[in-house]
């Protein structure tokens, strides 16, 4: 499942968040918002945060695009090399 502008997004905050702590601050970790689709308090289930896509049907899950940019991003910055 392509989620292109999710992965677009995700890029240009882990950037800032290597330039931050470039600049001097300490950041300990970074979190994906939400890696499931789920209940939104203000949104119910019309908006879709999650890394993996959720089937509320079925409850059958779909890795998306983002997932799979995320998984190998996150190695990549344990060993120091940049996405």
């Amino acid at each position: 499942m392509n989620d292109g502008g999710r992965i677009a997004y995700l890029a240009a905050y882990t950037k800032a968040v290597e330039a931050a702590v470039a600049s001097g601050a300490e950041v300990r970790g970074y979190f994906a918002w939400s890696i499931l689709d789920n209940l939104e308090w203000g949104g119910g289930i019309a908006n879709r945060f999650g890394l993996v896509y959720v089937d509320y049907a079925t409850q059958r899950r779909v890795p998306k695009a983002s997932f799979d940019w995320f998984a190998k991003l996150i190695p990549a910055q344990q060993h120091g090399d940049h996405a």
